[in-house]
């Protein structure tokens, strides 16, 4: 059985205790172009970075790369919260859970953290609805992609 990945407590009070324990993890490369005015990594990339991070986690849970065709889920919600700011020396990676599964979504929970320092500089709470590409209507999760999640998780989710 696969062991999660090691991630020490924050230490910052602020930063939540994790969900769930994580097993998959995406090194982030920061570009000149992803730091704003004040030198940080601009907000709107820790977005980029989520998705990035999704994208990945999916593939690794279905064996295999998807394409538009494949993904039956559509974001409805998300909300981040901000706790360091992140330089372009820093070394990151985006953490990604899924934490629970029920007919028609599922909620996920990701975090940007500095792998040097162990400091969480985001954390992500999104939710993700069953979507039909073709129809354009939302439709229950796919009950193979909750059999793989629950799989990759090692626990029960749906619920």
């Amino acid at each position: 059985m696969r062991q999660p990945i090691e991630i020490k407590p924050s230490e910052n009070p602020r930063v939540p205790a994790q969900p769930a324990p994580y097993f998959h993890e995406v090194p982030l490369q920061i570009r000149f172009n992803d730091i704003d005015m004040l030198g940080h990594l601009n907000n709107g990339v820790y977005l980029n970075f989520m998705d990035l991070g999704k994208i990945n986690y999916f593939n690794d849970v279905m064996g295999r790369k998807l394409d538009m065709h494949d993904i039956s889920l559509a974001v409805v919600n998300i909300n981040v919260n901000f706790y360091a700011p992140t330089f372009i020396t820093c070394h990151i990676s985006v953490f990604t859970a899924v934490t629970h599964i029920s007919k028609h979504s599922l909620t996920l929970d990701q975090r940007i953290i500095d792998t040097v320092t162990g400091e969480v500089k985001c954390q992500a709470t999104t939710i993700m609805a069953g979507y039909n590409i073709k129809t354009a209507t939302s439709e229950p999760i796919n009950p193979e992609w909750r059999e793989a999640i629950e799989r990759w998780e090692g626990r029960e989710l749906f619920g």
